[in-house]
């Protein structure tokens, strides 16, 4: 009975109005909502990025807007009731009087307070699963899908698709992760009300540098020396004719010795700034600071007013670790090594160059204008290759139409030339924004473009080359 006392008097309480009815309503559907997904979700049903948005961002939101319409529904009435005089002197009072020795008080003091530590379990548990939620890579991918279709795509084919996109845009620790929301609430905004530029700008000017996020898998210390780099390419000719590039690349690292090579760059005692353009694609000036304490500045003419000085780390070279957008010759190249292109179809190194350079309007369009063409070709061309390889260009047709919604969306307006990657200097001019011989210092020291600095040409698109041969019989 007196239980039911407790319950009564607390009901009564909270239920007293419009307002605090309708609160409690909210809390209490959307709380069982919310336990039960909870509850799915242990029991492993996950069900994807948009249940995850609506479990444990939509509905704890609106659980905390009930709970907080129950108190204000009291107030509301008690105030109603003061200017229409229907309360006594007490009632009357600007703030409540709690009276333990109250039955009554004692009552509804007790639920609330059972409420309000099943409201904190609640609520503690939606807030873990929703920031776990806002950090896959689901929710990263997939949440704003018009917006981030080019990135997600290019990344589920990177190196580092096993690594989760907060690793990378956050890093360790609650500073960044503080940032990362601050700078999210502006994305929402600017993907509910289309505000977003396409395609998205980069580099992203407020990522988090480099030694703290990358250098937590990779770090330059570690000495790996010469690496030989074997590449596969193919001629536009008819036959499709093999060759190979060999490069011993020059890597480096400081591991117990003195740095040298590639990774001389990030040696800790070498530090190198530069004043670039806001892309970062046009650099003006290189300052050169040494372990002696002397300092070196190549310029290259005069910098506007608007260039900014950058401490230089590893992303001013591997500038698309993750997100690679590739050359359409690289990928034919690479389909062709692998077989997914039958390399015996004549002349189709050369039909697959043309036809992805085209620009279409969706890649609907694009997987049929493709497929037209390279059929068309060797229906009129090749009638018999058209016959006896019918399923062989088939499977070309298919692969080129993936290769180009993999790289190319127009709906974001991001092409083949979009994102240039500055590793090397064959899709952009990468090494030679600084190593150009035209940035020197007062004494007209230049910054070497010496291409031995960072590797050796072993062979270069070379049929059967001779030294591979001797290096891998």
């Amino acid at each position: 009975m007196r239980l039911n006392k407790i319950i009564s008097d607390f009901f009564s309480a909270i239920t007293r109005n419009y307002i605090s009815l309708f609160g409690t309503a909210l809390a209490g559907a959307t709380g069982v909502l919310i336990l039960t997904f909870l509850l799915l979700d242990l029991l492993g049903f996950h069900g994807g990025p948009y249940l995850g948005i609506l479990t444990f961002l939509i509905l704890p939101a609106l659980f905390v807007l009930g709970l907080l319409l129950i108190p204000l529904g009291v107030f509301l009435a008690n105030r109603r009731q003061r200017r229409t005089g229907d309360s006594d002197s007490k009632s009357s009072r600007l703030l409540p009087v709690i009276d333990f020795n109250v039955d009554r008080t004692r009552n509804v003091a007790l639920m609330v307070a059972m409420a309000t530590l099943v409201n904190i379990v609640i609520l503690a548990a939606a807030t873990y699963k929703g920031v776990h939620v806002m950090e896959s890579t689901a929710f990263c991918g997939t949440a704003c899908h018009s917006v981030m279709q080019p990135e997600f795509t290019a990344f589920q084919r990177s190196p580092h698709a096993r690594v989760d996109c907060v690793d990378c845009h956050i890093g360790p620790g609650a500073d960044w992760f503080v940032k990362s929301k601050i700078s999210g609430t502006w994305q929402l905004v600017a993907v509910a009300f289309d505000l977003y530029p396409r395609p998205v700008p980069t580099p992203i000017h407020n990522l988090r540098p480099a030694r703290e996020t990358c250098e937590q898998c990779h770090w330059p210390e570690k000495f790996v020396g010469d690496k030989l780099h074997v590449s596969t390419h193919f001629k536009e000719d008819e036959t499709n004719t093999e060759t190979k590039t060999a490069l011993l690349l020059k890597v480096g690292g400081i591991q117990g010795r003195e740095s040298r090579g590639i990774h001389w760059h990030v040696d800790p005692q070498n530090q190198i700034r530069y004043l670039s353009d806001a892309s970062r694609e046009t650099i003006y000036d290189v300052e050169l600071s040494l372990p002696d304490g002397s300092k070196k500045v190549y310029r290259n003419g005069d910098a506007p007013e608007d260039a900014v000085w950058r401490n230089m780390d590893c992303v001013d070279c591997h500038n698309r670790p993750t997100h690679i957008y590739r050359q359409p010759e690289d990928e034919v190249d690479l389909a062709l090594d692998e077989g997914r292109i039958d390399r015996n179809l004549p002349f189709i190194k050369r039909e697959a160059l043309e036809e992805l350079l085209i620009e279409y309007d969706s890649h609907e369009a694009a997987r049929s204008g493709i497929a037209s063409a390279i059929d068309a070709f060797y229906g009129t061309e090749y009638p018999e290759v058209h016959s006896s390889q019918a399923t062989a260009i088939e499977a070309a047709i298919g692969q080129l139409g993936d290769i180009y919604v993999s790289n190319v969306f127009p709906a974001m307006n991001v092409y083949w030339d979009t994102y240039p990657n500055h590793i090397g200097h064959e899709a952009s001019a990468g090494c030679f924004r600084c190593h150009d011989r035209r940035h020197r210092t007062e004494d007209r020291e230049r910054i070497s473009k010496d291409c031995e600095t960072c590797h050796t040409v072993l062979a270069e698109r070379e049929e059967n080359p001779e030294i591979l041969q001797q290096l891998l019989p």
